[in-house]
């Protein structure tokens, strides 16, 4: 998605959940000073990692259920919280997209095993940022919801997982399935609001149904 077309849909969010676009964009700062010695791939080379197909992870209690319907195939994208789930089932992801909330063990993991990581900047993770974006070993693309420069890219999304869908359809994926997405029903966490979880995921609903038309979705627990 280019920025031209995301940059309405971000803005709408920013009005509606009431975040401040300056706080996005200090946080690319402090993403860019901690990760001067990552392993920082360009967009050419992070598309070596992408099929025509590729496997969506979301952390939605349908996650296992979803595996057992319909095993994944082609490249494996996971959001952040939804690694360690996957390591469960011995599903090492190919790329995961993160903002580094949730159990980060895991990530740092599959980062250190090859995986490709997305880490995404944002006013609400600053200090996330500051302790553990560094520590990611394998290649790193840094991205934000904010206007994209240079080593920070914007390819639209505003959770993990509606974030994931839009990479792959900018990578070229051509056919999404989606495992472990409930927008209506999504896993509690410690310490978040479940009206705002749920406000998050109606935006992430309405940025996924807009790719269609551009890619297959194949949506399980819909």
């Amino acid at each position: 998605m280019e920025f031209s077309e995301w940059e309405p849909v971000y803005e709408g969010i920013l009005e509606d959940m009431g975040y401040d676009r300056s706080g996005d964009e200090a946080c690319v700062r402090v993403l860019k000073a901690v990760t001067m010695n990552s392993d920082l791939i360009t967009d050419d080379e992070a598309a070596e990692f992408f099929q025509t197909i590729a496997t969506v992870f979301g952390d939605a209690p349908c996650l296992e259920s979803d595996i057992g319907i319909h095993p994944p195939e082609g490249t494996l994208i996971a959001s952040g919280s939804s690694v360690r789930r996957l390591a469960s089932l011995d599903i090492r992801p190919d790329v995961v997209v993160t903002d580094l909330d949730g159990e980060i063990g895991p990530q740092l993991d599959a980062s250190a095993a090859g995986a490709l990581t997305f880490i995404h900047a944002h006013g609400d993770n600053s200090d996330l940022v500051r302790e553990y974006a560094g520590q990611f070993k394998g290649p790193v693309i840094l991205t934000t919801q904010s206007r994209p420069e240079n080593t920070v890219f914007d390819f639209g999304g505003f959770t993990d997982g509606d974030r994931a869908v839009c990479i792959a359809q900018s990578f070229g994926v051509r056919k999404v399935i989606l495992e472990g997405f409930d927008f209506d029903n999504p896993s509690p966490k410690a310490g978040s609001d479940p009206s705002v979880k749920l406000r998050k995921l109606s935006w992430a609903r309405r940025i996924i149904d807009s790719l269609e038309g551009r890619i297959q979705l194949v949506r399980l627990s819909e």
